[in-house]
């Protein structure tokens, strides 16, 4: 079995234009630890996170043998990863319909790419 990462992207774009009411956001969490306990229940579940906001963020450098830290995300961009879930699956086309429950409870867009097998390295 391969494993993938499920990242979770957000932005201006992938916002709703009204802010969910308070049962929204209970039914979406209820519906998320419901897909979490399937993703268990299947044994493709390795681990999940979600993030702060990106502007909470440290990027780390090292130049001439120092570390430069700098406030804020790496990347400006309207988007950014906003959580994750790293799973096992037989293959892609599995890892896909993993996404896409996941995609369809949050309404944000999923990129899958799976983790480079080093075993055979």
């Amino acid at each position: 079995m391969a494993q993938y990462l499920l990242s979770v992207h957000t932005g201006a774009d992938a916002q709703p234009a009204e802010p969910m009411t308070p049962e929204q956001m209970q039914q979406s969490y209820q519906q998320m630890q419901a897909l979490e306990e399937e993703m268990k229940a299947d044994g493709v579940w390795l681990f999940s996170g979600r993030l702060t906001e990106p502007d909470v963020a440290t990027v780390v450098r090292v130049s001439a043998g120092d570390a430069l830290t700098t406030d804020g995300p790496f990347v400006e961009s309207k988007e950014h990863l906003a959580g994750f879930y790293i799973v096992e699956a037989d293959d892609l086309d599995a890892a896909l319909g993993w996404a896409t429950k996941t995609a369809a409870i949050i309404g944000m867009p999923i990129e899958v790419r799976p983790f480079l097998d080093t075993s055979h390295a």
